[in-house]
């Protein structure tokens, strides 16, 4: 299965044997040889790794805890839409959410998605704040 890799080994340590023995008479080592093919591919592939551990890993941190928190809506939670409207969920549908909002409870229907997050602050302190 690694037959490869050991090839490459191998092969390195003929190319730098023989670069031994080139490099005093000034010679240059021959450009498809494995030992140039990977000086040429290690940069891209740390361009790679770096953008994954930068850029790739963390937004997928980051949408796995929206999921998360999308599946854990329950009603009586407090919520802030992406629009800024705060309200008390009072159903929940497959992808809609039924929230009341203001002194009068009016309902409104938003999409799940639409969900920013979930408030510290429960439905009983809700009172206070509306006062």
């Amino acid at each position: 299965m690694f037959d490869w890799l050991l090839k490459i080994s191998s092969a390195l340590a003929e190319t730098t044997a023989a670069g031994d023995t080139t490099a005093a008479a000034g010679a240059v080592a021959d450009p498809g040889s494995p030992a140039s093919l990977i000086s040429m591919f290690l940069p891209m592939i740390l361009i790679v790794a770096v953008f994954y551990f930068l850029m790739i890993r963390p937004q997928r941190k980051k949408d796995k805890k929206v999921k998360d928190m999308l599946a854990n809506l329950k009603p009586g939670d407090r919520i802030c839409t992406i629009g800024g409207i705060y309200g008390t969920i009072k159903g929940l549908r497959e992808d809609t959410v039924i929230l009341n909002v203001g002194r009068d409870d009016t309902e409104i229907v938003f999409a799940r998605w639409a969900i920013r997050n979930v408030e510290a602050v429960t439905v009983e302190n809700e009172g206070e704040l509306l006062a």
